[in-house]
């Protein structure tokens, strides 16, 4: 089954809660939240109090993706303020394992990512651990930029290792995703699709229901 988790990081955030309130209503089961520390990435977007002001107006799986240097330190309280999954980058830490272990102790979902000049064989080692791989289609710490072609053989090379041992692992890919590339990714082998901009400007609704109609082909 393919997946659509809006991400956030490209909603006005001054019409935050109406516009959740229309991709609550829009059939997806995902929603993407990019949370940077200006650290691991130069960026910083969300905190707590935004975290928990979401799980008050969302009722969708709320995918954590932690741009975060020593994301351990975060992640009892993502969890506590409603993180449904967390995803950490094996870039990010030393302790992968560990925190993978703590996240998933926790009763979350736990999700692995590599950047795109990270080797698939970086995640090689976890793949027992996680429930879901997340392989990077634009350098991280920014929304709208242009998708970087070479990680679909990534995808490619990931897919083939989670058919063969790991059938119920997820491959979720975010950056650069538009409507015109989405086949292709899927073909490649990801089913969970994060877009940002692609989703939020314009028409929240017919963006959706456009990726939706090609994703569920």
């Amino acid at each position: 089954m393919n997946y659509l988790a809006p991400s956030i990081l490209a909603a006005d955030f001054c019409e935050l809660g109406t516009q959740l309130d229309e991709v609550n209503r829009s059939g997806v089961q995902y929603l993407h939240i990019d949370v940077m520390d200006g650290m691991f990435v130069p960026s910083i977007s969300f905190g707590m109090p935004v975290m928990a002001c979401v799980r008050k107006r969302t009722k969708l799986f709320m995918d954590v993706h932690m741009m975060v240097e020593q994301p351990q330190r975060y992640v009892e309280e993502m969890i506590r303020l409603g993180a449904d999954g967390i995803t950490i980058h094996t870039e990010a830490c030393d302790c992968v394992a560990d925190t993978l272990a703590q996240i998933r102790r926790l009763g979350a979902k736990a999700g692995l990512a590599i950047n795109p000049e990270t080797p698939v064989s970086a995640l090689l080692p976890y793949m027992d651990m996680v429930d879901m791989v997340l392989v990077m289609t634009v350098r991280p710490g920014f929304g709208g930029q242009k998708y970087i072609t070479p990680c679909m053989d990534k995808i490619r090379e990931i897919r083939g290792v989670i058919d063969a041992k790991y059938p119920d692992v997820k491959v979720q890919i975010d950056g650069g995703v538009l409507i015109e590339n989405v086949k292709a990714n899927l073909e490649a082998g990801a089913n969970v699709i994060v877009c940002g901009s692609a989703v939020f400007h314009g028409d929240i609704s017919e963006n959706i229901k456009r990726f939706l109609e090609i994703m569920q082909e």
